[in-house]
């Protein structure tokens, strides 16, 4: 049975592609870049934000990276102030997150976001306190694809990696807990597409929240 479900929050949890684009744009306006229309973020982003800058500014022609490291600090001073930009919660999640607490299934975000905007982006959306537990990009942590971060969630929530599954939209998530050794389930209604998700071969593919609850519902009686 499934003790522990594991997070990705961007394109997974909640919908913060304009947040991020818009932040990212200011950026490039600084250098008369861009601007970069939100499709192309999707694809974009994913493995933190100085890959991001990085993408983003070959894409608008600055392909030595001449600007990338003044742009790594003004995206983190316009992020910092714009990172709730129109950020929500896909529809389904509030639902299906309930039905895991419900029925004692601790709950956990692992991001590639900045610490400090994965804990604001979180507990201004679900409230403080509402997930077992919230990680970031932290500079201790290897960031994903690799499996630490996940592993050291499963870790500090005494579940074995096994009893976890592990949840996100790209093949980044895909990696990460398959890494960990963990069930992976990629998701539809993100940054990415099905056949991405496919490609490496998830457990399971799924096109909407509830779902998670019937893969949970699956592998142990328990309460509707």
């Amino acid at each position: 049975m499934y003790k522990c479900c594991i997070f990705d929050l961007d394109g997974t949890l909640i919908n913060s592609i304009k947040a991020i684009a818009y932040s990212c744009n200011l950026t490039l306006k600084k250098y008369n870049l861009g601007p970069i229309d939100e499709d192309t973020y999707k694809i974009l982003v994913g493995d933190g934000y100085e890959k991001l800058i990085e993408r983003a500014l070959i894409h608008c022609g600055d392909n030595n990276l001449e600007n990338y490291e003044d742009a790594l600090v003004t995206y983190m001073e316009y992020f910092k102030i714009h990172c709730m930009h129109e950020v929500k919660a896909y529809d389904g999640i509030h639902d299906m997150l309930d039905f895991l607490k419900k029925n004692n299934i601790k709950i956990a975000v692992l991001s590639n976001k900045p610490h400090a905007q994965t804990i604001e982006n979180v507990d201004i959306v679900f409230g403080n306190g509402y997930f077992d537990n919230i990680s970031g990009e932290k500079t201790n942590v290897k960031r994903k694809p690799d499996p630490e971060g996940a592993i050291i969630i499963a870790n500090e929530l005494d579940v074995n990696p096994c009893e976890c599954l592990y949840i996100g939209d790209t093949n980044t998530d895909m990696k990460t807990g398959i890494g960990a050794g963990m069930d992976v389930v990629g998701v539809t209604w993100g940054f990415r597409d099905r056949k991405e998700l496919e490609s490496f071969n998830p457990k399971y593919v799924i096109d909407h929240p509830s779902e998670i609850i019937d893969i949970v519902k699956s592998t142990v009686l328990i309460s509707n």
